[in-house]
């Protein structure tokens, strides 16, 4: 089974740039094996331009930041693109209206593998650029990064901790790329 982690968001704008930072936390704390081939994928912002690399995969694990009505920062989801709560309205940020466009687009022409998203309300941030991610998407992150290892292992991926990098700090250099 081919499996991806997508990290979506803009790095530029702290909090809306969680779900990169989460996929590059996995991918620099931890070694991801077993009989299936895994890949961990900075998606940023491109939305449509990934529909021929989410097809090609048997699973995908969108890590992102979601709008959701009447809820906290620093909130986390997890749930099935098939099956959206309704509160989740995906507003609110330059890239989820895309996403949420392009994964209904890979839907309506039957390509879309099983996706599961993890989604966590982010403190939405004016023009100013910024690493900084806001304590409650930190403290969220804790539970996105369990719930992302829980799910992994129960498609068969063998899990072994090798780092111990600070989110933050994955943050700040996330424009490098890992």
């Amino acid at each position: 089974m081919k499996i991806l982690i997508l990290g979506i968001g803009n790095i530029l704008f702290g909090d809306e740039g969680i779900g990169v930072h989460l996929s590059n936390l996995l991918k620099l704390n931890y070694k991801l094996s077993g009989q299936h081939q895994i890949d961990i994928i900075d998606g940023g912002t491109m939305a449509a331009t990934l529909i021929p690399i989410i097809i090609s995969y048997d699973r995908v694990l969108i890590l992102d930041c979601v709008s959701v009505e009447n809820e906290c920062v620093g909130e986390v989801y997890f749930f099935d693109f098939d099956n959206v709560p309704e509160t989740i309205t995906w507003a609110g940020s330059a890239h989820e209206v895309e996403m949420l466009q392009t994964l209904k687009l890979t839907a309506l022409l039957e390509d879309l593998p099983p996706v599961k998203i993890i989604g966590i309300i982010p403190e939405v941030i004016g023009e100013n650029t910024t690493f900084e991610l806001s304590n409650k998407v930190k403290k969220g992150s804790v539970l996105a990064e369990k719930l992302a290892i829980t799910y992994l292992q129960e498609l068969g991926v063998k899990i072994e901790k090798i780092g111990n990098k600070d989110l933050q700090d994955i943050a700040n250099f996330s424009f490098k790329g890992y």
